[in-house]
């Protein structure tokens, strides 16, 4: 395992800019769709994105890979233990988009968490595909209900950088997944 790209991401995540972390995204080699099957933990990684810090404060967990039909992708963890599934198609993110640097606010972000119960599914909510993107073809994850692909690079064998590609936005959301 090469260290090098571990140690830049680590780097990374004390806080970037987009076109630095989109220069080390280019940079990582592609992931295969049947590497990503299983549970995996997410952070965020800031670059000044609009939905820079609302993820983790609501106790985002990460993502799950049941199959290539069967993406679960937003796992949320449960106050008492264990994760829970939200249905991305109930996520207001044109609203989120706009308001993400007022939504902030810690006291507003708790007051919300309750509110991703009612959002709780079984059913996946996306589904993985090979897409290319940046000149390359990766494992790409392809939201059901929502104008949002995220596609992975590897970093090592347990963690891999995602960017989020969003409709209407010009820059993508980055955020790292480590094997659970």
């Amino acid at each position: 395992m090469d260290p090098v790209p571990l140690q830049r991401l680590q780097d990374l995540q004390a806080g970037s800019d987009a076109g630095t972390a989109l220069a080390f995204f280019d940079s990582l080699p592609p992931v295969q769709v049947p590497e990503l099957y299983g549970s995996w933990r997410g952070t965020e990684l800031p670059t000044g994105h609009p939905l820079d810090g609302l993820l983790e404060p609501l106790g985002w967990h990460g993502k799950r890979f049941d199959g290539a039909e069967e993406a679960f992708p937003l796992v949320f963890s449960e106050s008492g233990g264990g994760v829970f599934n939200v249905n991305p198609s109930l996520v207001p993110l044109p609203v989120v988009l706009r308001f993400g640097p007022m939504l902030r606010k810690r006291e507003l972000l708790a007051s919300a968490r309750p509110f991703l119960r009612v959002a709780r599914t079984r059913r996946p909510g996306a589904r993985l595909r090979m897409t290319e993107y940046r000149g390359v073809s990766s494992a790409t994850m392809i939201y059901d209900a929502l104008p949002v692909l995220d596609v992975f690079r590897r970093v090592d064998a347990d963690t891999v950088l995602g960017a989020m590609d969003l409709r209407g936005v010009r820059l993508p959301f980055f955020f790292v997944l480590r094997r659970d």
